[in-house]
């Protein structure tokens, strides 16, 4: 079974602001299940995870737990939450509360947004990462290099909770060799915390997206794993963002291709156990 443990949908009018960079053109408009459904047959992907699309919003929950309750290949659904929030539980709780709240599975704030790399250092933060914790939900973290110290401290001081850390931490593919220098080391530190696991996804985008080649990709994939090992990684695709260098095919066999001999379990692993086991999927 494969699992495809990061994707998006949005609809254009529903305020996804962020898509107005002139660079983006390509993925100015509304991705829709019916839109989804073909790439899985294709690819042949078996489940997904639904993760929010950076509206920053609560109302965009509702969505798409909707859009998971009425499609049988997306068994989970990562919402957006502000973790400094004091109503947080009463959010996660309002958002169980709606139809296909069961589909639930984690929660991600747009901390690359933040300026301040310490932000996940804060008190009221902090209180809300345990909150996270109670609620038996995973934290989806998309940060910048420069926060992965942050997530690593974060990760220890929240011992019970499960982190996720997308895109490997977003290093700087394109600049090559000083990108992988400039992200080993806070990579190597973060996955010396076993309640973290990270995605092999966004990595195309984070690559020159018109001439990235495999073997641009193959370092980072191979520290991944060097660190994580095959047990704490997982697929995703980061569609459609990644329609801006790589269709789905090409994302699926970019990553078969720069990964390095596995065994039948860590393949299996990579490409569906860690997504299982991490987001704890029923569906």
């Amino acid at each position: 079974m494969i699992v495809d443990a990061h994707h998006h949908l949005w609809r254009v009018e529903d305020g996804y602001r962020w898509l107005d960079a002139a660079e983006l053109a390509p993925i100015r408009r509304s991705f829709v299940p019916d839109d989804l459904r073909p790439e899985l047959t294709a690819a042949g992907v078996d489940r997904t995870v639904l993760v929010e699309g950076g509206r920053c919003d609560l109302d965009e929950a509702a969505l798409l737990l909707d859009h998971a309750r009425r499609t049988p290949t997306i068994a989970g659904v990562v919402a957006w939450a502000d973790p400094a929030d004091p109503a947080l539980a009463d959010t996660i709780a309002g958002y169980r509360r709606l139809p296909g709240g069961e589909l639930l599975v984690g929660l991600r704030p747009q901390l690359q947004a933040e300026t301040d790399p310490d932000y996940l250092d804060r008190a009221q933060v902090r209180r809300g990462l345990r909150t996270i914790a109670d609620a038996g939900l995973a934290l989806d973290v998309v940060v910048r290099v420069d926060q992965l110290p942050a997530v690593t401290r974060a990760a220890r001081g929240v011992p019970e909770l499960r982190f996720v850390l997308d895109h490997l931490g977003k290093p700087r593919i394109r600049d090559g060799g000083a990108g992988l220098a400039a992200w080993a080391g806070p990579i190597s530190a973060l996955a010396a915390e076993p309640n973290v696991t990270a995605k092999l996804s966004g990595l195309v985008t984070e690559a020159d997206w018109e001439r990235w080649t495999v073997a641009d990709l193959r370092p980072f994939v191979t520290e991944a794993l060097t660190r994580f090992g095959a047990y704490r990684l997982m697929f995703g695709s980061d569609w459609p963002v990644c329609r801006l260098a790589a269709d789905y095919q090409a994302v699926l066999a970019a990553l078969t291709e720069a990964l390095p001999p596995l065994s039948p379990g860590e393949r299996a692993a990579v490409f569906g156990d860690t997504a299982v086991r991490t987001y704890r999927l029923g569906r």
